[in-house]
């Protein structure tokens, strides 16, 4: 068992976590199972993240600041954690989602990862690997916190209709995917276009691909393949992707069009007894 007093707050973002929780916890004259009763969770959870032997959750991390008085500390810090618990190669890739201010993402086979569902995301994946699945879960969800800054970034995504019919999870998961998918129609900010079965060959065949914009610095494409991801700021690169894009986007149906394809997928493929939809 790692002893707290050896904790190194340096080692890592959960490490510094667990540290800065104990520091205000005995602040505050409360043993682990006090602030634990006061928060609504274990003792032993809070030893467990206090040793960084457990990844802490947004929700818990506002009671804590909320019974701490810390003034927001670990709130701020949970998104730091969550993210270091990304896969390596995967980290450089959200700190482009925290940056953009344009993200743009063709997708053939399944949700970008900044529009899946809690449900959807475990199906994902936990499809070859269930360790720690609720921390990755946790860490997967937790980037689309860029959506709630005060200027949050135009998300754009052309997703195939294959997207549509491949099923993550059961269908109770599957509805309420294309239901949080249909959520975002008429927000300017999040727009979603299906590239249907009908249009044939098209500029994506090649596969999946994002497109990050900024304020102030050159675009970036980022590819990805088994375990690695691909990001490029290559002018030709970025040229030819964005021409592809434009193309994708002008052969899937219109956002109209597309959310009344995703209700008609609910209906044929997901609707379960007595369901239906509006």
């Amino acid at each position: 068992m790692v002893h707290i007093n050896v904790l190194d707050p340096g080692a890592s973002p959960l490490d510094y976590y667990g540290f800065e929780l104990r520091r205000h916890r005995e602040a505050a004259g409360l043993t682990q199972r006090q602030l634990g009763d006061v928060v609504s969770y274990t003792g032993s959870l809070i030893g467990q993240i206090e040793t960084a032997r457990k990844v802490p959750t947004l929700e818990f991390s506002e009671r804590v600041d909320a019974a701490l008085g810390t003034g927001g500390l670990l709130s701020r810090l949970v998104d730091l954690v969550l993210r270091s618990q990304l896969p390596v190669w995967f980290q450089q890739v959200a700190e482009l989602e925290v940056r953009a201010v344009e993200i743009c993402t063709f997708q053939t086979h399944m949700v970008h990862g900044l529009l899946q569902t809690e449900g959807y995301a475990r199906a994902v994946l936990g499809a070859l690997d269930e360790t720690d699945l609720e921390d990755r879960t946790a860490a997967r969800l937790a980037r689309q916190r860029i959506f709630e800054r005060e200027e949050p970034p135009v998300f754009w995504m052309v997703l195939s209709e294959a997207a549509l019919c491949q099923g993550m999870g059961d269908a109770a998961v599957m509805r309420q995917q294309l239901a949080h998918l249909l959520s975002f129609e008429g927000n300017p900010r999040i727009n979603v276009q299906v590239l249907p079965f009908s249009a044939g060959a098209h500029a994506g065949l090649t596969g999946s691909f994002n497109i990050y914009r900024f304020a102030r610095d050159p675009a970036i494409v980022y590819t990805e393949g088994y375990g690695a991801g691909h990001p490029t700021a290559n002018p030709d690169t970025v040229k030819d992707c964005s021409l592809r894009y434009d193309h994708l986007r002008a052969a899937a149906l219109s956002l109209k069009d597309s959310a009344e394809l995703i209700r008609r997928v609910m209906e044929e493929r997901y609707a379960g007894p007595g369901d239906s939809v509006a």
